[in-house]
């Protein structure tokens, strides 16, 4: 009950603040904050406003005024009276919606620019520019990955979910070379078949058991070593991969891993590697995977900016503030540099910008972050 009168104060501190410089000169930057301030993702809208605090503390200009309005939870009518209202105040450049699905709502603004931290769509279309980790700076940085390892049969796993034809849209355009795709069901029970037969597994154990009948009648010597060696196999045989992406977090990421560890999909042969891990420590409990490689946003600017934050705020922030922070830093650096913003090519920089959670690079009309390799191994995230 506490933290929330403390939210609300500093909610009304903000919009106490923003009223006060309304009608200062235009060496104001003021700057709305779109975010669920209300309804089931209230957490996370608080959250993106305490995000954007320590942004303006870290960039220590009085001439830069944060305005935060509700845009609640799929709430057309919020979100526009939310738009509307910074708009009478004088504000043109929003840092969200959270949600692409609230895109085409917001692209009928096109006098305000509006910056999202959804990670969906990379592209500076309109009026809104995506700052969020997006599946093809991903999908970038690790098929680069993969081939510095010499890596040339890759296989991408997603499963068939509400993503998928989103997912097979980004692959096509992406127009990845040499690389195969897998589909595979959510259903734990289901995938364990189909993991079985991507892997060739029945074939495989077939192969081992015939090897074993060759040598179980033979005494010499080389034969008993040989049958030795391969009653410790599972397996016999290679499978026709050596690297693999899986489009897939949570519980579903491991149950993918497990059913490839359980077909003996050798981890000394084949690469794995994943995408959407903000250093989640629960995979370090899924003892079936020795090492899995994963492009990510700066760990240890990450883990700086969330002790920095739970020493503020005395609760940990979610995973989507650190965007926020760095879109308020987007905003500075084109202000200072142009003097002032007045449209979305504002924010076309030749140069790649650095921030916190990464490097971005603006070009042909889409925003590029350039990620860092990590991969998970002595329940530590090592970068590689």
């Amino acid at each position: 009950m506490k933290s929330k009168i403390l939210l609300l104060i500093f909610y009304i501190i903000f919009l106490f603040n923003s009223n006060v410089l309304s009608n200062e000169n235009n060496k104001i930057l003021k700057v709305g904050l779109l975010a669920p301030l209300s309804g089931p993702y209230s957490d996370i809208g608080y959250s993106l406003l305490y995000s954007l605090q320590l942004a303006l503390e870290e960039i220590n200009d009085k001439n830069v005024v944060i305005v935060p309005r509700d845009s609640g939870y799929k709430n057309k009518d919020k979100l526009n009276s939310a738009i509307n209202d910074m708009r009478s105040s004088e504000i043109k450049i929003i840092i969200g919606p959270t949600t692409f699905e609230e895109f085409d709502e917001v692209k009928k603004y096109n006098d305000l620019i509006f910056i999202s931290p959804s990670n969906i769509n990379p592209e500076i279309s309109n009026n809104i520019i995506s700052i969020g980790v997006s599946l093809e700076s991903q999908l970038i940085s690790l098929t680069e990955f993969i081939k510095k390892q010499k890596k040339t049969k890759t296989i991408i796993m997603y499963p068939k979910n509400d993503y998928l034809e989103l997912i097979e849209k980004k692959l096509k355009d992406l127009n990845l070379k040499n690389i195969k795709t897998f589909t595979y069901s959510p259903n734990p029970e289901v995938l364990t078949g189909e993991i079985e037969t991507l892997t060739n597994y029945t074939q495989r154990k077939r192969n081992l058991e015939l090897r074993k009948k060759m040598f179980e009648d033979k005494e010499d010597e080389q034969s008993l070593k040989e049958l030795e060696r391969l009653e410790q196999l599972y397996t016999l045989g290679n499978v026709n991969f050596d690297s693999v992406i899986i489009i897939d977090f949570g519980n579903n990421l491991k149950s993918v891993l497990t059913s490839l560890v359980y077909t003996d999909v050798s981890q000394d042969k084949v690469l794995f590697t994943t995408i959407n891990q903000w250093f989640d420590e629960s995979i370090f409990y899924e003892n079936t995977i020795k090492n899995l490689y994963y492009p990510s946003v700066n760990y240890k600017e990450f883990k700086k900016y969330n002790k920095k934050y739970f020493q503020k705020f005395k609760i940990y922030p979610n995973e989507i503030t650190i965007l926020a922070y760095d879109a308020l830093g987007l905003v500075y650096y084109a202000w200072k540099s142009k003097g002032e913003i007045n449209s979305i090519n504002d924010f076309s920089f030749k140069n790649k910008i650095k921030g916190k959670i990464g490097t971005f690079s603006f070009k042909n009309g889409k925003v590029t972050q350039e990620l860092d390799i990590y991969k998970t191994e002595n329940k530590k995230f090592v970068k590689f």
